[in-house]
């Protein structure tokens, strides 16, 4: 059935401490119910964040390590140019 609204009734929101139909039982239950979803949200909320900061670091950690490698060839290079301005040195 719906209502004039155009809501069905399953959905309709209510106020739980104004509903004169429902037992203290039921209200407790129903808060409850409201917390542990409230607890859900926030729990998968967290595990996107938490998803993204582990991310990130290991962007971070991998450009590190790649930038390390980077410059340690590099410095092999340079290694090589020192030891031929030695020869040369010598030579001369």
């Amino acid at each position: 059935p719906r209502e004039p609204s155009g809501e069905a009734e399953f959905a309709r929101r209510i106020d739980p401490a104004r509903e004169p139909g429902l037992s203290p039982q039921q209200r407790q239950h129903m808060a409850q119910v409201e917390r542990a979803q409230r607890q859900r949200a926030l729990h998968r909320r967290l595990r996107s964040r938490n998803l993204l900061l582990a991310l990130g670091i290991g962007a971070v950690t991998f450009g590190i390590y790649g930038y390390t490698f980077y410059s340690v060839s590099q410095e092999r290079f340079l290694d090589e140019l020192e030891q031929e301005a030695e020869a040369a040195r010598a030579r001369a």
